[in-house]
């Protein structure tokens, strides 16, 4: 038959129909297994009386939104439906819609508005997620809620190695400067250009913070898609009292410091299921997991403007907790416990006539604490202004770290403002938080700080020995001068005994301040800033917060002798075995142990040089 067929034109036609038709069939099943896949991925949640799908919008729809303009208030704000848009995104599709209410007209798209429910034939649509740029008009795109009812429905358990924050190179020693330009470099923006579509920057509200500070602090979570916006906070205003519900257009605030200093990022409640809460319409950091409050807000008010309209808005009352952070949407739950720790500041501050204490609360999470325990720990310092150009800041800090003994530490700096405070501070919690070895909680900081307008950096003037030509099991005398501009010249003398074994030879002196200290440690025993576990990461944290800079160290290089196998000296061992713990097959880092006589004393100063010399040591 299919022989006849493929001889004669009408069979030739009559197969190509029958392929035809093969093929519709194929097509058909295809979109129709397409079309159940489709209705099985949607949300337990899905409800098509309550939610309308994005494949039942058409361009010329009429809809409103829900938001707050003012106070607690949820108010309606029509829109019209311009278009729908297939692939907005990889996997992702969007309503376009545009405001004609006269107030959306007046101020263009705001920023704070991400999450305000659309509704469109009196169904749920979406949220209010994106914007243009300097748009003239009041056009938004809108995530469909169909897709933001699937975040947090699955299981997302994360190995702990798998989350997001600060990528630290544990196998190096211990770098404050290295952690702290990680901390302080902005990151690649996650937003589009000027001239395309971007998500609506959530507003970070701050109070407390000085404008330099917020400045610098936007420069950090700018790529995040944040904005921080100064002025207005600390709950201004607000209600404390007032039982304000988590409600489809309702203010929805992540409050990320409270307290004398806040900061808190704006945006608005799309959908509330029982005791799940759905918002923004678009991802907050867009890292998955999260333990972030969740707060109920009051919007003091909406600033117009050409470029970034903007709501100014307060925290009421922390009411649950953000789980989920995904593309589509924030996801939380009320009633769910946060996890946020006390900060306290203590400022004397020389400009001030009584002390300053600052209590806060600050959320914990990898990525953000380090950047807001600098930024509120800078605000209370700077709060009165810069500080002149000679100062000198004392300072005490308290790190409580959960199941481990607190880390406590003192220092002084001089002449280069909060800097090394901060760095010193920040970064052994920027390195507790992000171990790879175990989880830590930081329970409590604790900030004691006091400012002096005065400059106690000096240099050495000069360096006297004795002799330098000694012999073994004798002393010798140092003499040394330290200049500084306001205090003059004061000299420290001090003695220093050779070893009665020292062997004759030639030997060096080095006399410098706690910055040259650091640095002869790093080179002669290295080890005592690595870290294998957990506690050896505190002991060395530990370890590098006990060099003081406002002491004068004399250091004597002796031969070295014994070794060091990772963190275990062993100074006296015979040159024998440290041949065999030193063989290449072995995995131990192992490290010749150097020997060197010490001497600390109080100079009061910051010495920021060092003089190095010779002694001979004779028969």
């Amino acid at each position: 038959m299919f022989k006849i067929l493929r001889e004669s034109k009408t069979g030739i036609f009559l197969l190509c129909v029958l392929f035809l038709a093969l093929l519709d069939t194929r097509f058909s099943n295809l979109d129709s297994r397409a079309s159940i896949e489709h209705r099985a991925s949607r949300s337990d949640l899905w409800d098509p009386a309550k939610y309308i799908s994005i494949d039942e919008i058409r361009p010329g729809m009429k809809g409103y939104c829900l938001t707050v303009f003012k106070g607690t208030e949820i108010e309606k704000f029509d829109l019209d439906v311009i278009s729908v848009v297939r692939n907005f995104g990889p996997g992702r599709d969007a309503i376009l819609v545009q405001g004609t209410d006269e107030r959306f007209i007046r101020t263009g798209p705001i920023w704070g508005c991400s999450g305000s429910p659309v509704y469109i034939d009196g169904r749920l649509a979406g949220a209010l997620s994106f914007a243009y740029f300097y748009s003239k008009d009041p056009l938004y795109g809108v995530t469909p809620i169909e897709e933001m009812l699937r975040v947090g429905q699955v299981s997302h358990s994360q190995p702990r190695a798998a989350q997001h924050g600060y990528v630290l190179d544990f196998s190096r020693p211990i770098d404050f400067v290295r952690i702290d330009e990680q901390i302080t470099t902005p990151r690649f923006s996650r937003q589009r250009s000027l001239t395309g579509a971007t998500a609506l920057p959530c507003p970070l509200v701050t109070s407390g913070l000085p404008a330099q500070v917020a400045e610098q602090l936007n420069t950090w979570v700018k790529p995040f898609g944040l904005m921080v916006v100064s002025g207005i906070g600390g709950g201004a205003g607000v209600n404390k009292d007032e039982d304000v519900q988590l409600a489809p257009g309702a203010c929805l605030v992540v409050p990320l410091v409270t307290g004398d200093i806040t900061m808190e990022v704006i945006g608005t409640v799309t959908e509330v299921v029982g005791d799940k809460v759905y918002g923004f319409g678009h991802s907050y950091l867009g890292y998955g997991s999260v333990n972030l409050p969740m707060a109920t807000g009051q919007v003091h008010t909406v600033v117009s403007s050409m470029y970034r309209s903007v709501k100014l808005a307060s925290t009421i009352k922390i009411v649950g907790a953000f789980t989920r952070d995904e593309s589509p949407a924030i996801f939380g739950r009320i009633g769910a416990k946060p996890h946020m720790f006390p900060l306290t500041i203590t400022i004397d501050d020389y400009r001030d006539s009584d002390k300053r204490v600052y209590n806060c609360h600050v959320a914990h999470n990898r990525l953000l604490t380090p950047m807001l325990l600098r930024s509120a720990v800078a605000g209370a310092g700077l709060w009165l202004g810069d500080l002149p150009s000679d100062h000198t800041i004392e300072y005490k800090v308290a790190i409580g770290v959960e199941d481990t003994e607190a880390i406590t530490f003192e220092n002084v700096s001089t002449g280069l403002g909060l800097n090394e405070m901060l760095m010193e501070s920040v970064s052994p919690v920027t390195m507790l938080m992000n171990n790879p070895y175990k989880k830590v909680d930081i329970k409590s900081i604790d900030f004691d700080i006091r400012i002096r307008p005065k400059s106690i950096v000096s240099h050495i003037w000069s360096v006297d020995l004795s002799d330098s030509k000694v012999k073994a099991g004798q002393n010798i005398k140092i003499g040394v001068v330290l200049e500084s501009v306001l205090a003059g010249k004061k000299k420290y003398r001090f003695s220093l005994q050779i070893p009665k074994t020292l062997p004759p030879g030639r030997y060096e002196l080095t006399v410098c301040g706690g910055n040259g200290y650091e640095l002869f440690l790093r080179k002669a025993a290295l080890y005592r800033f690595m870290h294998q576990n957990l506690a050896s990461l505190v002991e060395g944290l530990k370890y590098l917060l006990s060099i003081r800079r406002d002491k004068l160290y004399c250091l004597l290089t002796l031969p070295p002798g014994g070794i060091a196998i990772e963190k275990a000296e062993l100074p006296d061992l015979p040159a024998t075995k440290i041949l065999v713990l030193q063989n290449v097959k072995r995995t131990l880092r192992t490290q010749p142990y150097s020997h060197w006589l010490e001497k600390r004393i109080e100079s009061g100063t910051v010495i920021i040089d060092k003089k190095t010399m010779h002694i001979t040591v004779e028969k």
